[in-house]
């Protein structure tokens, strides 16, 4: 089983540590789009050879440029950006010294099994758990399929062999019985002859005892050969897929990333193989009766049943081998999927797990909107929406992989208008509407005829990208309650969450987008915060959907939206500091306190703003020691400020004014106790981008220092010349709430 398809099957934790493997340097893209092929090659040897190594670098840039063109195909113009320049830096770093490739390569690939291994080792020591359970049942599918094609070879030349029997007996009979018919016709009284006449006699009939065993063999054969196919398709369809599709869903909202679907393709290929097989194998024996057979049969009596079952069996592995690889999703927002713009184009992609070679150009599919919502829906005047762009695509074989599939590149939605007196008015506001795109297709083969169709995970159509944020709640929320694809009237009467299952998908989308999802810390100031009261902390709390994407009050704002403007100020502003952990984020006030109040004056700790929608970032320190402590924090820096100068900068600029008028930077320490300038030096801009003055809005009211930046006169700077930089100046007050 592949390496790379083993580890991410494996639970978060563990994910982790095969993130910490990767870096810039050598990115874990490259791991997830050339898996097949890094691991197809012995990098051991190939880095212990200059040239080798070389052929192994370009024969890597070239797999490279395949991706891009594959993206470029589908106008994924992010992934096909993420390519070009994870080939730049990798020509920076190792044009000059591919061995050196290789062997990060041959490193990460032993760590991996390392992680592997201690992971076995553990589960061995603590007895079975989930993660063993899973690679246990993987085995067990392997060996079960690798048993089934052995049967259908040993059938096989079972059928061949009775195929002999049968000749040899035919033959046999049909020279005795000429030479009967001449002894009779020449009154031939030889005893002697009569005496070999009756042995041979006794030959056929016990050759004809043993093909009837034979027949019997035969028949038995491949009826446990179907039961055993029947077992393996019954674990793979209701099983195995819906696993795959939960893991997808899980995937799509920001969880671990899913695994392929190459290794589930194997195991249905080689049911189907083997189901093909059987039903030639039944056509050899309706030939060999049609040529030879008797009363009690054992061919005669079995075949028919036989036939029926395999051709049973291998339109139900068929009708569910239908998958959607790729759900929905627009190219220019590619971490949100199942959330499309009216008149923009959307991607989407289809596979059929079964890959047989007749299959390919054989399967036409059609792309259909709501087609199950009609007007006696449950969810009644949901808005309507017309698919534009070719909806039809034929299912090949494509050269990556060599999978079946059709990918949708070019689909639009438009909303239909409302004539006469109707109204598209429903119980429902927009981004709460779910709808579904369907896929469906005709397999015709002689005495063949298979209806295939799937659906895609319930979607959220918006028609302004200020809806993106209120949509994305929902496809999280719906995603993360249930495994169903059909309940479109979910969000009628939405079920609650589970603390323990919210806090992992808010951690899901800062590590999505992020290095780094949020710790106990982080997760345990979001519950307080969603809780309350004495619920803060229990991981069954109930949260309700309305308390997490509704205003609760005039006053308030969506719980969600705060989260959503702090990943967007991440994202824009302050990716690299929270990367790199310098930024604790989400802490309370009361545990701000506890945290600085022992640590050194001028210790300080940055965290996102609680009365910000739009996402903010302040700082707090602590002055005084003993029983005169003090807390101050300045007023948050918006996504506007920090657009104009970057928080590093401000955060090295910062200044308050002390004793005689004399600006003072108070920040000292980073918590817990980490040197300002160790901590931000490799973020400040260089000298020659000195950080321009700012204008900032009033203080707010919520008992932060006033924060006012005014220029101030510093010593030259040697590298222009010329009395040409700034800092930053802030008059504080005390903060109030403290």
């Amino acid at each position: 089983m592949a390496q790379w398809f083993q580890l991410q099957q494996l639970d978060s934790k563990y994910l982790e540590q095969v993130d910490q493997l990767y870096d810039d340097t050598f990115p874990m893209e490259i791991r997830q789009y050339l898996s097949a092929w890094i691991e197809s090659h012995d990098w051991d040897m190939v880095a212990t050879s200059d040239s080798l190594a070389a052929v192994r670098f370009h024969d890597l840039l070239a797999q490279l440029d395949v991706q891009y063109s594959r993206f470029a195909l589908e106008n994924n113009f992010l992934l096909q950006h993420n390519i070009r320049k994870i080939k730049r830096n990798l020509q920076d770093h190792f044009q000059e010294d591919p061995l050196r490739m290789a062997m990060i390569i041959c490193n990460c690939l032993k760590e991996e099994k390392k992680i592997l291994a201690s992971i076995i080792k553990k589960e061995d020591n603590v007895g079975s758990t989930p993660n063993n359970m899973v690679l246990e049942k993987q085995k067990e599918l392997d060996n079960n399929v690798k048993d089934l094609r052995n049967r259908v070879q040993v059938s096989e030349h079972e059928i061949k062999s009775l195929e002999d029997q049968q000749d040899e007996h035919d033959f046999k009979k049909k020279t005795l019985q000429s030479r009967v018919e001449q002894e009779v016709n020449g009154m031939a009284q030889s005893q002697a002859v009569w005496k070999e006449i009756r042995e041979e006699e006794i030959v056929i009939r016990n050759m004809f005892i043993k093909l009837n065993i034979t027949r019997e063999v035969v028949v038995n054969q491949i009826s446990d050969i179907l039961c055993l196919a029947e077992q393996i398709q019954f674990n793979l369809v209701t099983v195995e897929v819906p696993e795959w599709k939960h893991r997808q869903q899980i995937a799509c909202i920001g969880g671990p990333p899913n695994a392929c679907l190459d290794q589930l393709q194997i195991w249905f290929t080689a049911v189907a193989e083997g189901l093909q097989q059987v039903r030639q194998q039944l056509k050899m024996l309706q030939e060999l009766e049609q040529k030879y057979t008797y009363e009690n049969d054992p061919v005669t009596q079995g075949k028919s049943a036989l036939e029926e079952r395999a051709l049973a069996l291998f339109k139900y592995l068929i009708v569910n081998s239908i998958v959607v690889e790729r759900q929905p999703c627009m190219p220019t927002h590619p971490q949100r999927p199942m959330v499309l713009k009216t008149g923009v184009q959307f991607t989407v992609k289809i596979r059929l797990l079964v890959k047989l070679q007749e299959f390919n150009y054989q399967l036409k599919v059609k792309a259909v909107f709501d087609k199950n919502v009609t007007e006696k829906s449950t969810v009644r005047g949901v808005r309507k929406f017309n698919i534009l762009g070719t909806n039809t695509k034929v299912m090949n074989m494509e050269e990556s992989n060599g999978s079946l599939a059709a990918e949708f590149r070019h689909l639009q939605l438009k909303e239909q208008k409302v004539t006469g007196n109707r109204s598209n008015e429903g119980p429902l506001i927009v981004t709460e509407e779910l709808h579904s795109i369907s896929f469906e297709t005709q397999l015709c083969q002689p005495g063949l005829q298979v209806e295939l169709e799937t659906m895609s995970l319930p979607i959220v159509v918006i028609s302004n990208i200020s809806q993106l944020p209120s949509a994305w709640a929902s496809v999280m929320w719906y995603n993360m309650l249930t495994c169903e694809s059909k309940n479109l009237s979910f969000f009628l009467s939405p079920p609650q969450a589970t603390w323990s299952q919210l806090s992992d998908v808010l951690s899901w989308q800062f590590s999505s987008i992020t290095k780094r999802g949020l710790n106990n810390e982080q997760l345990s100031m979001l519950g307080d915060k969603l809780l309350g009261g004495e619920a803060a902390g229990n991981p069954n709390g109930l949260i309700p959907w309305t308390k997490f994407c509704k205003n609760v009050n005039e006053k308030s704002f969506p719980f969600w939206l705060w989260i959503e403007g702090i990943l967007d100020l991440i994202k824009r502003h302050l990716l690299c500091l929270w990367n790199d952990g310098c930024i604790m984020g989400f802490v309370s006030k009361e545990r701000e306190k506890a945290l600085l109040k022992d640590k050194e004056p001028g210790t300080f700790l940055l965290r996102f703003s609680e009365s910000s929608r739009e996402g903010a970032i302040t700082f707090t320190w602590v002055e005084g020691s003993n029983n005169d402590v003090h807390f101050h924090a300045v007023e948050p820096y918006t996504k506007k400020e920090l657009a104009a100068i970057s928080f590093p900068d401000i955060l090295r600029n910062y200044k308050v004014m002390a004793a005689e008028n004399i600006p003072e930077n108070p920040l000292l320490y980073l918590y817990p106790n980490i040197p300002k300038e160790s901590a931000f030096t490799r973020y400040y801009s260089r000298p020659t981008e000195a950080a321009e003055p700012m204008e900032l809005e009033s203080a707010s009211e919520a008992g932060y220092i006033k924060k006012e930046l005014i220029s101030v006169s510093e010593p030259p700077l040697q590298t222009t010349g010329r009395h040409a930089a700034h800092e930053s100046r802030s008059v504080w007050r005390a903060d109030q709430d403290y």
